[in-house]
């Protein structure tokens, strides 16, 4: 065994042998965190087995909520290119389980992933026996990487990025990545940009492609006639109100929206604030902040059937999977973890919707979507509180500038599509290839 490989074996199995008898004390006593840990440790269930029969079989990881929507785009392109193959799905967090379940149902088993020690993947890889390995964005997993090759199984990076903030950590350490990146046959990643970082980590220049962003081919078939409606009946909306919805911001924001909203309220009082923390637990502590200035606040929770009428100029959205469709009723849009040196969130989701977008200036993570806007004449740049509250004025002002500034924006998200179909491709290049 190589000696980077032993010493990443002996030290994932160290760390895990010392915590995994409280961890398990502590979920059988509290209740907490029992969700597949079978699964995680590499015990596949035989019914998600069952379901493998067609070769080939391909093993999709997407470890979250945001993965899933990708993970479903290039299955159902993989569906077209492979009909008779076989594809499992796996996730790391409860909600991308539940998310995977609802997105893929009865026909692809959803599984949780094992962690990365050698025991659990060697068992989790010898029970499904795939013939190809997928791991989506940035998910690379050493000890899983090293057992699928000592298989024989291919393994593949699709839709593959590395962030700025990411990058320099992964530099610092490329002895140990080029010798797990070595082992991966296929990476196809979405910008130059991504290419460049994963070749300087020490990926083969010649198993290297670039396909653009498969997150982002199924944004416009998402948009749907019957959010709207039932949007605008949750949040009891007047015909003459106009929605700012701010979505996955992050702490830090939440008190410079708030001071940019004061200031809106002022010259357009009809102005209704929705947030949306990106953390959820956080609600609580944004919906003090509210109060603490004086101003009306209300949980979505406690909103809808059964509930309270909305009736306050400020609503936090504590449910999970709702903010895509909160869209619909928005007038215009700030993407949070941008007015923070946090990387942004996707700004082409309300761009589907034909809703003009604001942004802070830190959009590392999303610049290939941040220059689709831009080639559209669709950007919104802001840079503080200040200019947050200057640019959604203008908008609400005047809105033969906001629908096509939204107009602009959806045709940002139409024109970069086919993005899964070049991903799933490659998948299917890989099995026909014989050569490492």
């Amino acid at each position: 065994m190589n000696p980077l490989d032993a010493t990443y074996n002996a030290a994932t199995t160290a760390v895990f042998a010392a915590g995994f008898p409280a961890f398990w004390t502590y979920s059988r006593l509290s209740g907490r965190y029992q969700r597949g840990l079978s699964e995680r440790l590499g015990f596949v269930p035989p019914e998600a087995l069952e379901r493998l029969s067609r070769p080939p079989r391909l093993w999709v990881h997407a470890v979250s909520l945001g993965e899933i929507r990708v993970a479903e785009a290039i299955v159902s392109s993989l569906r077209k290119l492979l009909p008779h193959g076989s594809i499992l799905v796996s996730t790391t967090t409860d909600h991308g389980f539940d998310q995977a379940q609802e997105a893929f149902g009865p026909e692809t088993p959803v599984v949780y992933a094992p962690i990365d020690t050698v025991f659990s993947v060697r068992k989790a890889l010898k029970r499904v026996r795939p013939q190809a390995l997928v791991f989506l964005e940035t998910e690379i997993w050493p000890a899983w990487i090293a057992e699928a090759h000592t298989q024989g199984i291919r393994t593949a990076l699709v839709n593959g990025r590395i962030s700025v903030r990411s990058f320099e950590g992964y530099r610092r350490l490329r002895f140990f990545f080029r010798h797990v990146l070595a082992r991966i046959d296929a990476f196809s990643m979405i910008m130059e940009d991504d290419a460049y970082r994963i070749r300087s980590m020490g990926a083969k220049k010649g198993r290297v492609r670039i396909n653009g962003n498969a997150k982002y081919d199924g944004l416009a078939q998402q948009v749907n006639d019957r959010a709207e409606p039932e949007m605008r009946r949750v949040l009891n909306l007047g015909e003459d109100e106009a929605v700012f919805v701010c979505g996955s911001t992050r702490g830090g924001e939440e008190p410079q929206i708030l001071d940019a909203f004061e200031r809106i309220r002022k010259a357009f009082p009809n102005t209704i604030l929705v947030m949306a923390p990106r953390h959820i637990e956080r609600a609580a502590d944004v919906a003090r902040e509210v109060e603490r200035r004086g101003l009306g606040c209300q949980l979505r929770t406690r909103l809808g059937e059964n509930g309270e009428e909305r009736t306050a100029p400020v609503v936090i959205l504590d449910t999970f999977g709702e903010l895509f469709n909160l869209y619909s009723v928005a007038t215009l849009v700030f993407c949070g973890a941008s007015l923070v040196p946090l990387g942004g969130q996707n700004p082409l989701e309300p761009a589907a919707w034909g809703k003009p977008v604001l942004y802070g200036p830190s959009m590392e993570d999303f610049l290939d979507a941040k220059a689709f806007l831009e080639k559209e004449d669709a950007d919104g740049l802001i840079h503080g509180p200040d200019m947050l509250a200057e640019r959604t004025m203008q908008l609400l002002g005047d809105p033969a500038k906001r629908r096509d500034q939204g107009e602009r924006a959806r045709r940002a998200v139409l024109g970069n599509r086919d993005a899964a179909e070049r991903h799933a491709r490659v998948i299917v290049d890989l099995l026909t290839s014989s050569t490492r």
